[in-house]
């Protein structure tokens, strides 16, 4: 026996609707997610061609050969070149301008450190050509020359309490570090008489607290001259006399020991002054040829004030070395030695002393001319 099932037609209707509307979402859905998959392939592709693109212009705009290869890559075959060959005489080209240019730059920067050499060793020459043989002459001035001793050329006049002797005038066998030199001032603000070219504002009787045109401007000058003989020069322009006069030399004895300390073997130690007559009729001068120049006096202090100094004897004897030499080259420059019971601060080093260059009644520029020949006589007894 057969079971036959009936179907309802208008259930079949149902069924098959249903069907259909299953069928058309899917198909919409499923061109739905099939567009944007080929949109975004679509994208992507756009956007690696872009960043090729663009990486490919940046190799061109950066490395010259590049370009050229992509060229010759897009045009005929007659004309196309191998990028290796190319690559190699596009590069060997740039770095062979590279390399003009360099050179080129060179040459520009060693003329001119060359050309600033140049001005200086002229700088340097031009200082160096101090004449020499040439006729001198002391002028007369209103204070009588006075010593009590000669050594050779050299007259003294001591007013220590010591008699010296001829061992201790002997300047056989004194031995210095020849290579440094310090200058200071314990003075600082002495000045000169101003002239047309070196007019100051006074801040008291020949003084200034304008180191241009104190005696701090001579110490300059003969700093300078010593650098171009090829010395060490350190040169303290410290005020040792300024706000107070009083104290000057333990104010000056303070810098010098500290400077000492720091820097070591200078045997040679100059405290340049000027003469403290304050009166502008008194101008101790020397024609050197047709250049007027101030005189200079060495002052050797002692231990004879019952201050510790073992170095004086040694002071005195380079003191009158240097002198004996100035009186060979430039008679007169210097005038009679003076020794005294005052130490000066001169126990610091054994060729250390006080150089007075001048007086008040000379010129800032005399007084500079004459640094240039105690430096070329200094360079010549210390060489």
């Amino acid at each position: 026996m057969v079971n036959v099932t009936v179907i309802n037609r208008k259930d079949a209707i149902k069924y098959l609707v249903r069907i259909g509307i299953a069928i058309v979402i899917v198909s919409f859905l499923a061109r739905y997610f099939t567009g944007l998959r080929e949109k975004d392939i679509s994208n992507i592709t756009k956007l690696k061609d872009e960043s090729k693109m663009a990486f490919i212009s940046c190799l061109d705009d950066t490395i010259p050969t590049i370009q050229e290869v992509n060229k010759c890559e897009n045009t005929d075959k007659d004309n196309y070149i191998e990028p290796l060959k190319l690559a190699l005489t596009k590069e060997l080209g740039v770095l062979d301008s590279i390399e003009k240019k360099y050179v080129s730059e060179n040459i520009v920067k060693s003329s001119n450190e060359s050309s600033i050499s140049s001005e200086d060793l002229e700088e340097q020459n031009r200082m160096k050509e101090v004449p020499t043989g040439i006729k001198t002459e002391v002028l007369p001035n209103n204070v009588p020359t006075k010593y009590t001793n000669t050594h050779n050329s050299v007259q003294i006049k001591n007013e220590s309490k010591y008699s010296l002797t001829q061992e201790m005038l002997n300047t056989e066998g004194v031995t210095i570090n020849n290579k440094n030199v310090l200058i200071f001032h314990t003075h600082t603000c002495e000045s000169y008489t101003p002239s047309e070219t070196s007019k100051y504002n006074q801040t008291g009787n020949f003084r200034t607290t304008d180191l241009n045109f104190s005696v701090a401007r001579v110490g300059t000058e003969l700093q300078n001259h010593l650098k171009a003989y090829g010395y060490n020069v350190i040169h303290d322009k410290t005020y040792h006399d300024y706000p107070s006069y009083s104290g000057s030399y333990g104010n000056s004895l303070t810098t010098v020991q500290n400077l000492l300390k720091v820097n070591k073997d200078f045997d040679v130690v100059i405290d340049i002054h000027r003469d403290a007559i304050a009166d502008s009729t008194y101008a101790p001068t020397v024609k050197i040829g047709d250049e007027y120049a101030s005189q200079l006096m060495f002052v050797i202090g002692t231990n004879g004030s019952g201050l510790e100094h073992d170095n004086w004897v040694q002071n005195l004897k380079f003191a009158i070395k240097v002198q004996e030499k100035a009186n060979e080259m430039y008679p007169g420059l210097f005038k009679p030695m003076m020794v005294r019971n005052s130490r000066y601060n001169q126990n610091v080093s054994k060729a250390a002393c006080i150089i007075e260059v001048g007086a008040t009644g000379n010129t800032l520029e005399q007084s500079n001319n004459s640094m240039k020949y105690l430096a070329k006589i200094l360079s010549e007894v210390m060489k």
